[in-house]
């Protein structure tokens, strides 16, 4: 049984409230209950005391309720209050104690016109970045140097003049292919759509622009339809968003790869500056010709370097090298020859020395018999060793002969040098016509002129 149902039960025993603590409870009940809810009516008595809050009424045909709204959340507010206009509010149901009125807490207030746009925004924003379509991973970069540059957006408005501007200030080469829609009114959506798939599959472009100029939410709104943003996620294509101005977001921008703030902008992302690139160009330019440069120098020692290789391993030098070695051995032979003919002479007239010295006759004939003996070894000896020399000398004629020019000569071939310079001739391009040259045959040579080279 409920306590008021006992009215007799001792005071010690009840249960009382004081006004303040009903209040209060009230108040956690009202709040815990109801959370936050959207309210449309019609604003009346509005207060706006130097403490910067506001205090009103809202209200319809058959009910009205006390609003307070505090400084800290109107003055994030784009608009200006006034009795009579009706509005849409987000709030928490809450209870002002001292004078136990209950009263709306407003959070968030707007015009209600756009009321309705504003709750399917959030609820097509909640859903898109549920399905990862705002995740920054999927976003694409824009191209450094496009080739072509599509815009999807309304042939006759602001937007499309404004970027065909930029884009001829910054880099008129850059081709741009326009894709015109609507963008607003009945069906714009599915136009603006349709064209985006379009631009995709034609592959015409390698970056698109989509937007339009700015205007009211209702305006803009063809650009925060489901249709729109599924298309841009869809094109393969990387998407610029530009609708509207700075202040200005829709569902497009979310989903498209790089948000513009205007259309001047997006323009102003797409192309590069001419300028700049026709500086880099030329800086580039510069580098490669120092190294060309460079790489002309280095060859051209190289080439130097193996010129006069060639010329020390030319056969005219090796011949004449084989025949200085040929001449040293020659020499060196003969002298050696000398030296043993010294040696021999030297030890035959000691002997005869020692045969004058010792007169007997016997000794006389074992000297003479010796000195014949000596005599018959000696010449045999020395037309062994001469037969030799001349066996090793004829042996290096044979070799450098064989690597002689003149035995090529002999065949039939010549050498053809510049008269006077004596330089060896190796291609046509080296004797213009008019040239003179000297021809080295096997015997004798001849003096030509250069008439005709092929």
């Amino acid at each position: 049984m409920l306590e008021t149902d006992s009215p007799k039960l001792p005071v010690r025993d009840r249960e009382v409230y004081t006004v303040s603590r009903l209040n209060r409870e009230v108040r956690g009940l009202l709040e815990g209950s109801l959370g936050l809810i959207w309210l449309e009516g019609e604003l009346s008595n509005l207060a706006r005391p130097a403490s910067g809050h506001w205090y009103f009424s809202l209200k319809d045909e058959g009910a009205q309720v006390r609003c307070a709204m505090f400084r800290q959340r109107n003055t994030r507010l784009g608009l200006v209050p006034r009795d009579g206009m009706q509005v849409l509010v987000r709030a928490r149901v809450g209870l002002y104690e001292p004078r136990g009125e209950y009263q709306l807490v407003v959070e968030h207030l707007e015009e209600a016109g756009e009321g309705e746009l504003r709750r399917r925004f959030e609820a097509l924003k909640r859903q898109l970045a549920g399905e990862g379509l705002f995740e920054t991973a999927r976003k694409r970069p824009l191209p450094r140097l496009p080739s072509a540059i599509g815009v999807v957006t309304s042939a006759t408005g602001a937007a499309i003049r404004d970027i065909l501007q930029v884009l001829s200030r910054r880099f008129p080469a850059i081709p741009v292919m326009v894709y015109p829609v609507p963008v607003q009114g009945d069906g714009a959506a599915a136009k603006i759509a349709e064209m985006i798939t379009v631009a995709g599959r034609r592959a015409e472009v390698e970056v698109l622009i989509v937007g339009r100029g700015g205007g009211s939410l209702e305006d803009l709104w063809a650009f925060n339809e489901e249709v729109v943003a599924r298309a841009i996620a869809a094109c393969p294509l990387p998407v610029v968003s530009a609708v509207g101005h700075e202040v200005d977001v829709t569902i497009a921008d979310l989903v498209a790869d790089v948000r513009a703030p205007t259309p001047s902008a997006a323009a102003e992302l797409v192309a590069p500056d001419a300028g700049e690139w026709l500086q880099q160009v030329r800086s580039t330019a510069a580098r490669f010709d120092k190294a060309w440069q460079r790489l002309r120098n280095r060859l051209h020692e190289d080439l130097t370097w193996y010129h006069k290789r060639l010329r020390q391993l030319h056969p005219a030098v090796l011949v004449e090298q084989q025949s200085q070695a040929l001449d040293e051995l020659q020499l060196r032979l003969a002298a050696t020859v000398q030296a043993q003919l010294g040696d021999l002479s030297q030890q035959l007239a000691v002997r005869i020395a020692e045969l004058g010295a010792h007169s007997p006759r016997a000794q006389l004939a074992r000297a003479q018999q010796r000195l014949a003996l000596m005599e018959t070894r000696i010449v045999p000896m020395l037309r062994h060793l001469l037969a030799r020399r001349r066996d090793k000398v004829a042996e290096l004629a044979r070799a450098l002969n064989a690597v002689s020019p003149l035995a090529t000569l002999e065949r039939g071939y010549a050498i053809v040098t510049k008269a006077p310079a004596g330089t060896v001739v190796n291609s046509p391009a080296e004797t213009p016509v008019g040239t003179e040259l000297e021809i080295r045959l096997a015997r004798g040579r001849i003096k030509a002129r250069v008439t005709a080279c092929t």
